[in-house]
């Protein structure tokens, strides 16, 4: 789970948390500053709510339980009847709306769910809202843009250092004529493509040709932690390369800390996990071409 957020809307702050890579807001913290008491157990009682609640998790949850929900909404309306956010959650496994407990505890909601209520509470204050939501996840994607940005950059200097050290030891050592000198500079190349994407650059633009015409290639489509282990294993590879290491060897020790370094910045951001744009994936490509060539 990444580090809780805040946005403050009339003066009040609200928190959000990002739980399975989705935005949860704080439906407790929406709520102070309202009158009356129990505004979220009022809501959910309410059977046009527990209506958008279940058409939201039947699109997102394919473990909820419509069984239980069908019996809930006949009897929403009902003077006896009463909601609360933990027996909506454990009698039909919904997953839009979590209760927890501690220094940052409260009830959260997805951030459907979170604009709903709001607009339960107060239309304007839904408005306010939406606006600082829309602003702080602004502020994210700009600083996330410069951040590749950087990365891409290092990367290509650290390409550099890379390229130097194929030419100084590993060219003077074959017999390639200078016409056919970038067949090593590529090799090294994609010895760290698959290391890193599972796919050489070739394998790529086969399986992404539109991208590939626009004049993208499988850096281009990297995510920042992604950038952030190919700037560390250009550098890596060119150690290896002036102590000698034979190319099966080096590539074991790329493999081992792309997996080593991918596994902790994962958990330390996995927002820079997720890749610049959205692409046809190698294992896709090739699930395909095999079933093409079985044709």
């Amino acid at each position: 789970m990444a580090k809780k957020l805040f946005i403050k809307v009339q003066d009040i702050e609200i928190g959000i948390k990002n739980i399975d890579n989705q935005d949860y807001i704080c439906l407790t913290d929406i709520a102070k500053g309202q009158e009356g008491d129990d505004h979220i157990r009022n809501w959910m009682r309410n059977r046009n709510t527990l209506e958008y609640l279940g058409v939201w998790e039947g699109l997102h949850n394919p473990d909820f339980k419509g069984v239980e929900f069908d019996t809930f909404r006949k009897q929403s309306g009902l003077n006896s009847f009463n909601m609360t956010p933990k027996k909506w959650a454990d009698s039909t496994d919904a997953i839009g709306i979590i209760s927890t407990a501690g220094k940052y505890g409260g009830t959260y909601a997805h951030k459907d769910i979170a604009f709903n209520f709001a607009m339960w509470i107060s239309p304007v204050f839904q408005l306010y809202i939406t606006k600082e939501y829309q602003r702080l996840k602004e502020i994210e994607s700009n600083e996330h843009g410069l951040e590749w940005n950087v990365r891409r950059i290092l990367t290509k200097a650290n390409y550099t250092i890379h390229t130097d050290a194929v030419k100084n030891y590993i060219i003077p050592k074959t017999n390639f004529s200078k016409a056919k000198e970038w067949l090593l500079y590529a090799g090294e190349a994609d010895l760290l493509n698959i290391a890193l994407f599972g796919c050489t650059a070739k394998e790529w633009q086969e399986a992404n040709p539109a991208r590939a015409l626009q004049g993208e290639n499988i850096r281009d489509m990297a995510s920042i932690n992604e950038l952030a282990i190919l700037s560390t294993i250009e550098s890596l590879n060119a150690a290896l390369i002036k102590n000698g290491l034979d190319r099966k060897s080096r590539f074991q020790v790329l493999l081992e800390t792309v997996k080593d370094q991918k596994a902790t910045l994962d958990k330390i951001d996995v927002l820079k996990s997720i890749k610049k744009i959205s692409e046809t994936t190698f294992l896709d490509y090739k699930k395909n071409k095999n079933n093409n060539d079985e044709k």
